[in-house]
């Protein structure tokens, strides 16, 4: 099929007509539903189902910290996700990982931030 300026201009101009939430939704594709059915998870998402509540600038910093474990075990980054910021609203890329992925716990113990909870959650544990 060949593509002409008409057919451009018209679906250049449906795209600009919908909302930011479906063209980031299109750019996640499927990472959207798994998103909405806890498939994958954001790193603050997983602190709140912790119960440790941490400012957004820490909150960067222990995903910081997950996603270099996560390149240290695999070689390769996690996969990145547009999702709407939890503060501010804006869409922002963040990367996402399975609920039970190791870089997620090893985040907790290797950024100081988070030390201490990682040292009560295993003493619960145990």
């Amino acid at each position: 099929m060949r593509t002409t300026a008409k057919t451009r201009t018209r679906n250049t101009t449906q795209a600009r007509d919908t909302n930011r939430a479906t063209q980031y939704a299109t750019l996640n594709g499927r990472l959207q539903a798994m998103l909405q059915r806890g498939d994958i998870t954001r790193t603050g998402d997983h602190l709140d189902r912790l119960g440790i509540q941490l400012p957004d600038g820490q909150q960067s910093w222990y995903g910081r910290h997950v996603a270099k474990a996560h390149r240290a075990t695999t070689g390769r980054d996690a996969y990145k996700a547009w999702v709407q910021h939890r503060t501010t609203g804006r869409w922002i890329a963040v990367y996402v990982y399975t609920p039970d992925a190791q870089a997620l716990t090893a985040g907790l113990w290797s950024y100081k931030g988070t030390r201490p909870y990682a040292a009560e959650l295993s003493t619960e544990a145990a």
